[in-house]
């Protein structure tokens, strides 16, 4: 609807300038906005308030050269010029019955656009350290990165969505650690267990799955393991030092090959088990990419090495340092430590450099809230890298809250008191929970209301939306059982009997549809869809429950307000799928 508008508007603005109304340069973007008060119209534009001053016309007199300039179209019925120049336009009804007919004829493609002109981007989300089963707080960022990927695929754009796997840090050297701890456990050792290690039920399994495969092979005396360490009841005793005095002693004591055998098995049973929980929550990547690549490929070396070529490293205390301040963030940042081991950031110069040598246009990072630091100084290394930091866009998502009977549920991954995404799921099923997790934006709070996920109320924003699309279905079904008939050519439907007030509004919204997806795709806002979508079935529940569909003693009437439910049946799937929520034909 808009495009077309937009077609006329430029052809009349072009039709000036052949005449020399308006002087070639006059050039300005076409925008057309939709009215906010429906005696003003459908839509509205203000373009005549931008050429004025070029074209040295009133604005309210130049608005009136274009719009009789306009193109004849059966879309339009009547144009009126409203304040200093703002152009208005009434559509036909005839306008949102072609809306009924685009949508039969695209099908699910309704509402897809070539607004991104097949420009590439790299969306990278979840990337959750593989040292534990995703939680709830996952799980938005999961249901967020995937809704965005396919609003941005309708919308035009090519995108590539990928894992990130931290399986090169400290990380996943406690949590080795912690399966080798559960191991000596079962070969009969007796400790105490350190409190800041990895402490969930699915370190125990994996404990003995590397029992299993190499029984007692792997085992070490726990007094070679723990001499000469401070105890955890001794006043100096610092946990966090005590954790890596213990990594390096495991190091020490199983050798290079039979530790990477520990830390293998504990990458390989976590990557397994988060594949598994994101494939079943309906999100699949194109790539899963380990950060190890980036250190045996080398990479990490050659980002270093080009920020060094540019004279943005320098050595301080024994550690090297990146310049990150000279690019506007609050201090410099170290990428090499004392020790010679490269930091995280290190990794995420080089992680971020290969994305665009790869060729993308654009790349999306969506972070936890709590990386909001992080971004400064990723972008500061692009730009030291003389790559363009605007091309990169970081999206964050604050970790969702769950509350079950009222109660918040606490989550610490080495605790193991966490609340895991397959658990959530469940519980209320993977609709509810991808519909909950975008129904608010994505870098507000959320509480997750476990009770009202799981109700079937009016309430259940999700429920209202699937009882919508799965009532046409009962239309239709009652249809077939009556044995009544139904056009299925739309030429020999005559929509101009769609004439209520409760017809006339939902036609306007299922026009509304493909400029929900655009904003929703270009705000990476798939927020904005779902509430879209909630005002959909809120229009086919009250039109339902306002009239009568099957009519036995008016065929037209009849079939014109079947192909009316049809089309918004198709939109509230379009829709729906886009959100990763199916569309039940019964509930």
């Amino acid at each position: 609807m808009k495009a077309h508008l937009i077609e006329l508007v430029s052809q009349a603005v072009a039709r000036l300038r052949s005449e020399g109304v308006l002087a070639p340069e006059a050039t300005a973007q076409v925008a057309i906005e939709r009215a906010r008060n429906k005696e003003h119209g459908d839509f509205a534009c203000n373009i005549a308030l931008g050429l004025a001053r070029i074209a040295k016309v009133k604005p309210r007199a130049l608005a009136e050269k274009i719009a009789a300039a306009l193109p004849a179209s059966q879309q339009v019925g009547k144009v009126e010029i409203a304040g200093p120049g703002f152009i208005n336009f009434f559509l036909t009804p005839a306008a949102y019955h072609a809306v009924v007919h685009t949508i039969q004829n695209s099908k699910d493609r309704y509402g897809h656009s070539e607004l991104g002109g097949g420009r590439q981007i790299h969306m990278e989300f979840v990337s959750a350290n593989p040292n534990g089963p995703l939680h709830v707080g996952h799980g938005r960022g999961a249901a967020y990165g995937d809704s965005l990927a396919r609003l941005l695929d309708a919308a035009g754009y090519r995108v590539h969505r990928e894992y990130y796997i931290n399986d090169a840090g400290r990380q996943m050297d406690i949590l080795a650690l912690s399966v080798w701890l559960r191991y000596l456990e079962l070969c009969g050792e007796q400790f105490e267990f350190p409190s800041n290690g990895y402490r969930g039920d699915y370190v125990y399994d994996i404990g003995a799955t590397l029992h299993r495969e190499h029984g007692r092979r792997l085992h070490r005396s726990v007094e070679d393991l723990f001499v000469g360490l401070a105890h955890a009841h001794d006043p100096a005793h610092d946990e966090e030092a005590h954790l890596d005095a213990l990594i390096a002693r495991m190091r020490a004591l199983l050798g290079a090959d039979d530790y990477r055998r520990v830390h293998g098995l504990g990458l390989a049973a976590m990557l397994v088990n988060i594949r598994r929980d994101l494939e079943e929550f309906g999100v699949r990547y194109d790539e899963w990419y380990p950060e190890s690549r980036l250190i045996e490929s080398g990479a990490v070396e050659r980002a270093l090495a080009l920020l060094a070529a540019r004279g943005f490293l320098y050595e301080k205390d024994g550690a090297r340092w990146f310049a990150a301040t000279r690019f506007g963030d609050e201090k410099d940042r170290v990428v090499v430590r004392e020790n010679g081991a490269i930091t995280y950031f290190a990794s995420d110069i080089a992680y971020h450099l290969a994305k665009f040598e790869r060729g993308f246009d654009r790349a999306i990072d969506i972070w936890g809230s709590d990386h909001h630091g992080y971004v400064a100084r990723v972008k500061a290394a692009l730009a030291a890298m003389d790559r363009d930091p605007d091309a990169l866009t970081v999206l964050l998502v604050q970790f969702a809250v769950l509350f079950r009977s009222g109660q918040k549920q606490q989550m610490s991954t080495r605790s193991g008191e966490f609340v895991t995404l397959r658990e959530l799921r469940a519980e209320v099923g993977n609709d509810a929970a991808r519909f909950f997790y975008v129904l608010r934006k994505s870098e507000a709070h959320m509480d997750f209301d476990l009770d009202l996920a799981k109700s079937q109320s009016t309430d259940n924003p999700v429920y209202y939306i699937q009882y919508a699309h799965a009532r046409i279905h009962s239309v239709f079904r009652q249809l077939q059982e009556r044995g009544l008939s139904r056009a299925t050519d739309p030429g020999r439907v005559d929509l101009n009997r769609l004439t209520e007030t409760h017809e006339t509004e939902l036609l306007a919204r299922l026009a509304q549809y493909p400029e929900a997806v655009e904003l929703a795709a270009g705000d990476y806002a798939p927020h904005q869809l779902a509430y879209y979508l909630r005002d959909l079935a809120n229009d086919l529940h009250t039109y339902y429950n306002a009239h009568e569909f099957l009519l036995k003693d008016d065929a037209a009437l009849r079939d014109a307000r079947l192909t009316l439910i049809d089309a918004t049946r198709q939109v509230l799937a379009n829709g729906l799928t886009l959100l990763g929520v199916s569309a039940p034909e019964s509930m």
